[in-house]
């Protein structure tokens, strides 16, 4: 009874099998049939073999190659082509001329696992399916095999030979590897059947390979006939498995492969792909495939080494192959192929049966209405910046966090941190630490001898280690020298270690112990664009979910990862990403063109970003008209009256929200020397909204200067810094100590505005210095980035750059000739803020475009950045509203708001009225607006040669590049 139930049993299974749906059948299968019939009714016998070869065909090689290839399809009617290396537009040509030459339309094959860069210069490349066996959401492995299959059919191929479907059981295999989704089954079926769906979505043949698996083999098919000595059980559970799966799904194609499996084939001298037993008997009877079978490339030694070229060919027709890959004797082929029908060892019927199948695949892609392809926009379709949205989305959810101990990633605290960066490996890391540094102060370090590079690693709390490994291509080797792993757990001996792996997961093989290792990332490649979503992710600037596609000894399983979430801190990306549009985008580079050729600045910077996703971050021209320098992302500048909303306003809504202050307080309560004055009862509230009545500015310098000579005056100036003349303002230009007071009582005794009404003021900063000064007992520059930059990260935000900074890393601004008499460079440009040493509540602050960002992202976040709290949403609600709005107060407590005059251009009149930032006399400027979530950072040295040049003020270029960003969103 049990053996009658087993034979039963397979007979049940024999009859599914059998009813499997044809993947070559067109939706409109009558018209399909019609168009076949016609094609094989008008074909001779050497017609119909020709339809059996796909022969390669460059596009880099000369008029001979491309001579004979026209001679194989006009003599002896080759009806397929795999076109190999060569550019996509000679391919285009190519396909063009060589479809022009054929009696049948021709299929074109490509092996494209990675995308078009396989074999095609200039051409997009996806990541390695290792990479993508990462990945948890198959909907992007989906979207991956639409997009390369759109880019298949633009320069007319219609089978690519992907997805590998293997499963890479053995970590040794040296031709699999990253070729695969990884070593579970069932996570390679997924990964395959959604990568081929989406091909298929758009008419490009999908290609299974290498059947019946490729996946534990330790030698290399292209150079030998590999061996697989497993059971019958073991190669149906686990080698036979995603591809029972994938047929099931629709896949148009399958590849033979050429191996030796004695469990399936007797002979073990005959390559699978010559294998009746196999091709057949397995392949298209037991598990019913009706699809495309193609072998693998015949000039391969697996299969070549077998026989002589046409006999292999012969072999392959024989074993059940439809298609040819790669003959290497076409003519002695055909001949042979002819014999064997005269003989009667290969029937018509059996010729007719694969020229028919390789005809309704042709049908399918649509060759039944063929049309040349077109060269007009060629690298702009293979090239979209929505190909680069793609693959950013496929490294971020790719990458992979193995262990995190005590949650030091993402890395966040920065105020008490020191950050090493070492790089391990034979590749380059630069775009790592690049990235890297737009976070945090992180510094690489290196030496050729393991001690010097101990001792100068002391001083770090935590070492960031890179292992990069070339990412030409994936059969590249990806393991650790024995060097590197006594060099990597020295540093982990004694250093917190955040290892990141830029090579395949197989390279923690070697590893034998992760203990002192605290975090462990796997970015699974080294392409410029893994290196700098891979330091994003080690700041949180996005979720991590990526899941381990292979096991690693006894230390990690397949599907192991641990979820990293949002930290909220800024992203780098590009437009598309951020919903918006890089052409509208375009017009931004001929302003900067207009502003560089009409001299409004020698050079600045622009940062622009959208809810987060910063994706313009570019410097332009010169530190100064010499042209001898130019400007650099991480070169700052003199951010003037910036300094106000960066550095006092964030100590002020601190110490309001903390009660150290009150917005309702007088000045008369705060300040003593302010009692009885005539700016007694102004209201803190009314001082930051530029309503006290204050004057605009004293020119506290004109004091100080000797009305004879018209230089600065013995009195108050000294050359060298003495107990007495301590101020320094400028090199060689010390100011008494004492006149910091006479400062404060001109503004104490200023005369106050007759009008009440909105007039923008210095002065109410100079007093908020004194206020938050006295409060808090230490100097504002302390305070700031205490409170606020060391945590933030913003390590290129400060006052009194020089004592941090080279002066190279500084832009210059001005050559005064009116109070300093040189070029200033280094010290602040404001003469008040630098007779108060360099120090102002209104101005002195120095940054990038990039740590500006970081504070106005704060702002936006309602206060949070990078997990940290650094004031509450109902403060900065409190300080962006306009409390004078009925007075003609366009301003809220400090910051700057969209204009009520429209003939006033605080902005580009094109952002929400809960939009804010402020505008800086050198030329800066930054806006940032909650509803459209743009932030928007420009920085200039427009006062350079001097102050006159106003150009750009004039111009209102600043405005109008805000409003082109507000026209270049999307969605």
């Amino acid at each position: 009874m049990k053996k009658i139930l087993v034979f039963l049993g397979f007979v049940f299974i024999q009859f599914v099998n059998a009813q499997q749906q044809d993947p070559l059948l067109a939706k409109d299968a009558d018209a399909q049939n019609v168009w076949v019939d016609s094609i094989m009714n008008s074909m001779s016998i050497d017609e119909k073999i020709g339809q059996l070869f796909m022969v390669q065909a460059y596009s880099n090689k000369d008029k001979k190659h491309e001579q004979s290839i026209t001679e194989m399809i006009t003599k002896y009617h080759v009806g397929n082509l795999i076109f190999m290396q060569g550019t996509p537009e000679k391919q285009v040509i190519l396909n063009n001329k060589y479809q022009g030459e054929s009696k049948v339309p021709l299929l074109i094959g490509f092996d494209g696992e990675w995308g078009l860069d396989m074999r095609l210069k200039n051409t997009y490349r996806f990541p390695w399916n290792m990479t993508l066996g990462a990945i948890e959401d198959e909907a992007l492995l989906r979207e991956t095999g639409k997009r390369i299959g759109e880019h298949c059919k633009r320069v007319g191929i219609h089978i690519n030979f992907a997805p590998v479907v293997d499963v890479n059981t053995n970590p040794n295999n040296p031709i699999i590897g990253n070729r695969s989704f990884g070593e579970s089954k069932e996570n390679v079926t997924k990964k395959a059947i959604a990568f081929s769906q989406g091909m298929q979505s758009v008419n490009v043949l999908a290609n299974a390979k290498h059947f019946p698996g490729h996946g534990d083999t330790a030698t290399d098919s292209h150079h030998t006939l590999p061996t697989i000595n497993f059971s019958k059980q073991r190669i149906d559970s686990i080698e036979l498995y995603p591809f029972k799966k994938i047929f099931k799904a629709g896949v148009a194609s399958v590849m033979t492969a050429h191996l030796s499996i004695p469990a399936l084939e007797k002979n073990e001298k005959l390559p699978t792909s010559l294998s009746k037993s196999v091709v057949t008997d397995l392949l298209q009877e037991k598990l019913g495939f009706k699809g495309l079978v193609i072998t693998d490339g015949l000039n391969m030694k697996g299969a070549a080494n077998y026989s002589s070229p046409a006999a292999i060919d012969l072999a392959a027709i024989l074993a059940g192959n439809d298609l040819l890959l790669i003959p290497q004797d076409v003519p002695g082929s055909v001949k042979l192929l002819k014999e064997a029908i005269e003989k009667g060892t290969l029937t018509e019927a059996r010729l007719n049966y694969s020229v028919k199948k390789i005809l309704k695949a042709k049908y399918l892609v649509g060759l039944n209405k063929y049309n040349s392809l077109l060269l007009d926009n060629l690298q702009e379709d293979l090239n979209n910046p929505y190909d680069e949205v793609l693959h950013r989305k496929l490294i971020k959810n790719s990458i992979t966090v193995l262990k995190n101990e005590a949650t030091i990633l993402p890395i966040r605290n920065l105020k008490d941190k020191k950050v090493a960066y070492v790089s391990l490996g034979d590749s380059k890391g630069d775009d790592f630490l690049g990235m890297l540094k737009n976070y945090a102060k992180i510094e690489a370090v290196s030496d050729k001898h393991l001690s010097v590079l101990m001792q100068k690693l002391t001083k770090y709390d935590v070492v960031i280690v890179g292992f990069h490994k070339s990412n030409d291509h994936p059969w590249k080797s990806y393991k650790f020298s024995n060097k590197e792993l006594v060099w990597l757990q020295e540093i982990a001996r004694t250093k917190k270690v955040i290892l990141d792996v830029f090579a395949s997961p197989y390279s923690l093989l070697k590893l034998k112990s992760f203990t002192n290792i605290e975090a462990l990332v796997v970015s699974y490649q080294n392409s410029k664009l893994a290196q700098e979503l891979s330091a994003q992710a080690l700041f949180g600037a996005f979720d991590v979910k990526g899941k381990l596609p292979v096991s690693i000894n006894s230390e990690f399983n397949a599907g192991d990862g641990v979820l990293l979430k949002n930290n909220n801190v800024l992203e780098y990306t590009i437009p598309e990403e951020a919903g918006m549009s890089s052409e509208k985008l375009s017009i931004i580079n001929k302003r900067i063109d207009t502003i560089l050729n009409e001299k409004m600045t020698p050079g600045g910077q622009i940062l622009v970003a959208r809810n987060g996703k910063v994706f313009i971050n570019k410097s332009f021209g010169y530190h100064t008209a010499l042209k001898n320098q130019p400007v650099k992302n991480s070169d700052i500048y003199d951010l003037a009256s910036l300094t106000k909303i960066l550095a006092s306003l964030p100590m002020i809504m601190k110490a309001e929200e903390t009660q150290r202050i009150s917005l309702f307080s007088s000045l008369g309560d705060v300040l003593p020397r302010f009692r009885k004055s005539n700016k007694d009862t102004l209201l803190l509230k009314e001082i930051l909204s530029h309503y006290g009545r204050l004057p605009s500015w004293i020119p506290f310098y004109k004091n100080t200067i000797d009305e004879a000579t018209g230089r600065n005056s013995f009195k108050y100036y000294r050359k060298k810094r003495t107990r007495k003349y301590n101020i320094k303002v400028a090199p060689k230009l010390y100011l008494s100590k004492s006149y910091r007071d006479t400062i404060y009582k001109h503004i104490v005794d200023a005369d106050q505005r007759d009008r009440v009404g909105y007039k923008y003021s210095d002065l109410g900063y100079y007093i908020f210095k004194e206020i938050l000064e006295k409060k808090y007992q230490k100097p504002l520059n302390e305070l700031v980035d205490e409170e606020f930059y060391k945590s933030l990260g913003a390590d290129r935000m400060t006052y009194l750059p020089l004592q941090k900074y080279y002066k190279t890393e500084i832009v210059p601004t001005e050559k005064d000739d009116y109070y300093r008499n040189q070029l200033v460079h280094g010290y602040v440009h404001d003469m008040g803020a630098a007779m108060l040493g360099g120090v102002g509540g209104h101005a002195g602050l120095f940054s990038n475009a990039n740590d500006v960002a970081k504070i106005m992202q704060m702002y936006l976040q309602k206060g949070t950045y990078g997990g940290t709290e650094y004031l509450k949403a109902e403060t900065l609600d409190k300080f962006n509203k306009r409390y004078y709005a009925d007075k003609k107060v366009r301003r809220g407590l400090g910051f700057d708001k969209p204009q009520l005059n429209p003939k006033v251009k605080a902005t580009c009149g094109c952002v929400s009225e809960e939009s804010f930032g402020h505008s800086g006399f050198t030329g800066t400027y930054t806006w940032v607006d909650p509803k459209s979530g743009l932030l928007y950072v420009f920085l200039s040295n427009r006062v350079y040669p001097n102050m006159n040049n106003r150009g750009l003020v004039r111009s209102n270029m600043r405005t109008k590049i805000q409003q082109d960003i507000q026209d270049a969103i999307l969605h």
